[in-house]
């Protein structure tokens, strides 16, 4: 194993050690989340040590608990007692195996398997002038000492506690299958004939900094010219906590001089990129989690089985063509419209080759 995680408690008489960060969720299921605290029982005081594995919704500064709101709520939370160990040999995985021998005799194995359906880490960029944490959802272990694993009675002091951030996170799944299509017919007043627009991405799944490429095929069967084309990728975050509200941020915006004048037809493939660097100082946006300052992307794509109901913050995409076609005849600007189409878009990262995590 090349790294460790640790983290130590105030007091010294624990210690939280994991041998990685990242849990993959394979959409069926996520890979189980192990590791081992190091309990020094002379510190104890006849008290017992327990680890939780949290998913939380955090909308608000940390800096704000202490006027007693709470900015923090549990999406799902599972408690284990480590020490006194409470029987039972279970299996070790090998990454407890060599956890424990890095730690000795006083180490104490833990293991949490979540359900499939949490949401995967994400982060809500804050604005260029909000300072704190940003609001999101994050995962964190956490080993402490107290006499009871969850009594509302007992404080339990930062001292006899350490924690260590984890990432749920997903991968584009193999895909090869060809991109959706979608198509539409719009008649106009005072014409009697349509223009018929039709799109295509030219695959289902694209991958962060891929350019995406949009097909576009026009019919321009009446006597107005479509003046330029638009084409937008919008960012969905939908999230469901106590009810469910849905932002949409477009995160790249390309406008293509195509002119298309009447009764002619066109077909032509545009490429568009949309990045992080490119909207850094939108607030709101959608960010997969980071576990320190390290560089990170646009969230990716939430995948899931569609059968459970998911709390949190889900992602997903969508790219839309949009025709500006002029007025023309007496009228002029008054009988000018737009023509749009969208497509569902799948945007994510690769799977890291062998099983070795980034």
């Amino acid at each position: 194993m090349s790294k460790v995680f640790k983290k130590t408690s105030g007091n010294g008489h624990i210690a939280l050690y994991l041998g990685k960060r990242d849990f993959v969720d394979n959409v069926d299921s996520v890979e189980i989340v192990d590791g081992v605290v190091k309990v020094d029982p002379s510190g104890l005081n006849g008290r017992k040590v327990f680890v939780y594995l949290a998913c939380a919704f955090r909308y608000g500064s940390e800096d704000l608990d202490v006027i007693g709101l709470s900015f923090r709520r549990d999406i799902w939370i599972q408690r284990v007692q480590v020490y006194p160990p409470t029987g039972g040999n279970a299996t070790k995985s090998p990454m407890q195996e060599s956890l424990m021998k890095k730690v000795g005799e006083q180490g104490c194995a833990f293991s949490f398997q979540m359900p499939p359906n949490l949401p995967c880490s994400v982060a809500l960029q804050p604005g260029p002038n909000d300072s704190g944490k940003a609001c999101g959802v994050d995962f964190e272990v956490k080993a402490y000492i107290a006499n009871a694993a969850d009594s509302a009675d007992e404080v339990i002091e930062k001292k006899d506690t350490c924690r260590l951030m984890i990432r749920k996170i997903q991968f584009a799944p193999p895909n090869d299958k060809p991109g959706p299509k979608a198509e539409i017919t719009k008649q106009f007043m005072m014409t009697d004939k349509p223009v018929h627009l039709e799109a295509s991405l030219q695959k289902e799944v694209y991958y962060h900094g891929d350019p995406i490429t949009v097909n576009v095929k026009i019919n321009n069967e009446t006597a107005k010219v479509v003046k330029k084309i638009k084409i937008f990728v919008e960012q969905l975050t939908n999230v469901a906590l106590y009810s469910s509200d849905t932002y949409t941020k477009a995160v790249c915006t390309e406008e293509f001089g195509e002119t298309i004048n009447a009764n002619s037809t066109f077909e032509k493939s545009f490429q568009l990129k949309p990045l992080l660097s490119n909207n850094n100082e939108k607030r709101g946006i959608a960010v997969d989690g980071r576990l320190k300052d390290e560089d990170t992307h646009l969230a990716s794509t939430t995948l899931s089985q569609g059968d459970k109901e998911m709390q949190g913050i889900l992602i997903s995409y969508k790219v839309k063509v949009n025709l500006i076609v002029s007025g023309g005849g007496l009228l002029g600007g008054l009988t000018a419209s737009d023509v749009t189409v969208e497509l569902p878009l799948t945007l994510m990262s690769p799977k890291p080759a062998g099983d070795k995590l980034d």
